[in-house]
């Protein structure tokens, strides 16, 4: 069956999510997420298109951004090829990353253009992964705060809509994103990240009575586990591997075997 076409906006801005196939990290530490972000402005940098907003999370990236020069599907395989290249060279490894096709939504008026600003700064305080969205440095939401002109996002449009005056521009965003957001955007519920207390909880269920004892299994029984606890939304292939002390190439290549 012929997949849709993508909705085309009216406005040009999008809601982008790319998502690590079989929900996988795509971010092992720093390095890769400052390598992704100067992927995002190097392709910004040549007019294809104006970034507004961008959340890096371990297996997925919210993008807000307008298309310019290209369409939007041009600059995202792009965006995802570059960085997939770098990636696997940096850690010997081949094959896809990123599931095959993205995410996304329109953003046809100035309302939802500031939900989705607010979804994708909050992301990471829903995730649990902060108490306080300033505290999250892989997200453009310290850019508008702090008025960081010389970073990669274009803060003008999204400014512009609490005032004209930037100072109560800034003042007003900090305040709007301090509400809370019971908006779901492109599948939310596909990223709920599980505290490690909540996956040993499970694996207990499991059977799984310690940590020792998963590790004394056989292959076979190990790696069954191991699929089984994968099948937990929220769950990724990192947190898993610190939980249990199997690596994370076990565990992935375990998550990848036919049941």
């Amino acid at each position: 069956m012929a997949r849709a076409a993508r909705k085309k906006s009216k406005t040009g801005i999008y809601h982008v999510m790319l998502r690590g196939i079989n929900k996988q990290i795509i971010f092992e530490d720093n390095e890769d997420m400052e390598r992704f972000l100067l992927t995002l402005r190097s392709f910004k940098d040549k007019g294809s298109y104006k970034l507004f907003a961008f959340c890096l999370m371990n297996n997925h990236v919210h993008i807000l951004l307008r298309e310019l020069g290209e369409d939007i599907s041009v600059s995202i395989k792009k965006i995802c090829a570059s960085y997939v290249l770098w990636y696997n060279k940096k850690y010997e490894r081949c094959g896809h990353l990123f599931q095959e096709r993205f995410k996304s939504e329109t953003v046809e008026n100035d309302s939802y253009f500031l939900t989705v600003l607010k979804y994708i700064h909050q992301n990471p305080l829903k995730a649990g992964v902060v108490k306080e969205i300033e505290d999250y440095k892989w997200s453009s939401y310290n850019e508008y705060m702090l008025d960081r002109k010389n970073k990669i996002t274009d803060l003008d449009f999204g400014l512009a809509m609490f005032s004209a005056d930037r100072k109560e521009a800034i003042d007003l965003f900090i305040e709007y994103h301090r509400e809370g957001c019971k908006d779901k955007c492109l599948d939310y519920e596909d990223f709920v990240n599980l505290a490690d207390e909540e996956v040993i909880a499970k694996a207990n269920m499991l059977g799984i009575n310690n940590i020792a004892m998963l590790q004394s299994l056989d292959r076979g029984g190990r790696d069954s586990l191991l699929r089984e606890l994968m099948k937990i939304d929220g769950v990724t292939i990192r947190q898993l591997a610190r939980i249990t002390g199997v690596s994370k190439s076990v565990i992935g290549r375990a998550h990848a075997q036919k049941t």
